[in-house]
C-alpha cells in the first residue's frame, strides 16, 4: 500500500464519539479501533476487521488515526490491543 493510499483510507475513518470507536467502513461493512480517551492518554483498546476485509491494512490505517488524534489532542497513547502494539513496534523499528 502507498502513502497515497494510506493517507486515502484515513480520511475515510471517523470518529465514532458515542461507541468510542474510530470507524471504517469499505464494501458496507465496518472496521474498527476501540478506544478510551483519559485526561492524559489515548487507550487502543481493540481493533476488529472483518474476514472480508482483511488484507487491505484497514487495521493500519485506524491506527495511524488514532495516533493523529492523539497527537492533536496532545495526548500519549497507550496501546492495549495487541494488534496496536505490534503496528507501533513494526512502525518504530521498520526491517
Amino acid at each position: 500500500m502507498t502513502l497515497d493510499d494510506r493517507a486515502a483510507r484515513m480520511a475515510d475513518v471517523v470518529d465514532n464519539l458515542a461507541t468510542s470507536r474510530f470507524e471504517l467502513t469499505t464494501d458496507g461493512q465496518t472496521a474498527f479501533l476501540l478506544y478510551k480517551k483519559t485526561p492524559e492518554t489515548v487507550e487502543l483498546i481493540h481493533t476488529e476487521v472483518p474476514e472480508a476485509l482483511r488484507g487491505r491494512h484497514l487495521g493500519d490505517a485506524l491506527v495511524e488515526y488514532a495516533l493523529d488524534k492523539a497527537h492533536a489532542w496532545n495526548l500519549r497513547v497507550v496501546a492495549i490491543c495487541p494488534f496496536a502494539r505490534a503496528y507501533l513496534r513494526k512502525r518504530r523499528d521498520p526491517e
